[in-house]
């Protein structure tokens, strides 16, 4: 099993703004004042052209879809929250915490991918436990170690426990299960997503253990990372509010590896953070102050990784 691929996908906004179902839980949300929503969208379109557009240089295959603007999906720049895509050729269709994200799943979008040579074999739908007021949101909830077989999760409004123990059974995952927090207003507040304050590349991750208030959580995700080898490069609760945990690995055609993350994420790293990251992977990074700003989410929730067989 290969921990990168080459290919992601990523959904062009038509109607950017701050979501206003999703700050209740998202405490990386804030307001632009001043803007309108048109100039905000324009922005965010800026952000993602000139995103994608670094990738596809880098020799990363970029599958852009757009938004529908009749579906009014504010947050569809993060595909990675509704779908993930195995080797198997399985799909994997996840429930979402905020009723207008659930309409961010797209059947059409999967029929593209097909007619681009990818091989969809089944589809293992989640999505009924909305009814349920349960939640997993792909993989910002699931960071999955694919070749060692391993799901990490913090749990949140919107990873709950139950459905990652589903996932871990049908995609066959051993699940590392913890609560990550972050200070808000003076108070520890459970982080949204565990990709915010975590990433897997395939020999290093970055985390921040100071998120992990419980000892013994801290040290069982320490322990499973040093068992499968990793160099850990650890990373402050600042440095996540810059969204430096928001990192994705992925590989070029020509099998170079790269680390993708934001502007702000880049410059909020230790020159020795940088050096521990570039003996593993070149770093790409890109402007994404408006979408992490009002979207709350950055590089790594844009980008859905396909790793489906090609036909």
């Amino acid at each position: 099993m290969r921990q990168t691929t080459n290919s992601v996908l990523m959904i062009r906004p038509v109607a950017f703004r701050m979501n206003e179902q999703t700050a209740v839980n998202n405490y990386y949300q804030k307001v632009l004042d001043g803007l309108s929503p048109g100039t905000v969208n324009a922005k965010a379109q800026q952000e993602f052209d000139t995103f994608a557009e670094k990738l596809r240089a880098a020799g990363i295959d970029v599958i852009v879809v757009n938004d529908n603007l009749q579906t009014d999906t504010p947050d569809s720049i993060f595909p990675n929250n509704w779908v993930s895509f195995h080797e198997n050729g399985e799909i994997a269709l996840y429930p979402m915490f905020a009723e207008n994200r659930r309409r961010e799943r797209r059947e059409d979008i999967l029929s593209l991918l097909q007619e681009k040579g990818f091989e969809i074999n089944n589809v293992v739908d989640y999505t009924a436990a909305e009814d349920h007021g349960i939640y997993l949101e792909g993989t910002g909830s699931l960071l999955l170690d694919r070749a060692n077989r391993k799901a990490y999760c913090a749990l949140s409004p919107r990873a709950d426990e139950l459905i990652v123990l589903e996932f871990c059974e049908d995609f066959g995952y051993t699940p590392v299960i913890f609560k990550a927090f972050q200070t808000v207003g003076g108070e520890r507040k459970l982080i949204y997503h565990t990709n915010v304050m975590m990433c897997l590349g395939e020999t290093f991750a970055v985390v921040c253990v100071d998120s992990i208030d419980d000892p013994k959580e801290k040290e069982m995700v320490l322990a499973n990372l040093k068992e499968n080898k990793k160099e850990i490069v650890l990373i402050t609760e600042d440095q996540v509010n810059n969204f430096a945990g928001n990192m994705l690995e992925v590989r070029a055609v020509d099998d170079k590896r790269y680390v993708v993350m934001s502007s702000s994420a880049h410059q909020s790293l230790t020159l020795m953070q940088l050096e521990q990251l570039e003996s593993h992977a070149k770093i790409l990074s890109s402007s994404l102050d408006t979408i992490e700003a009002c979207g709350g989410g950055s590089a790594r929730c844009m980008m859905a990784e396909v790793f489906l067989p090609r036909i």
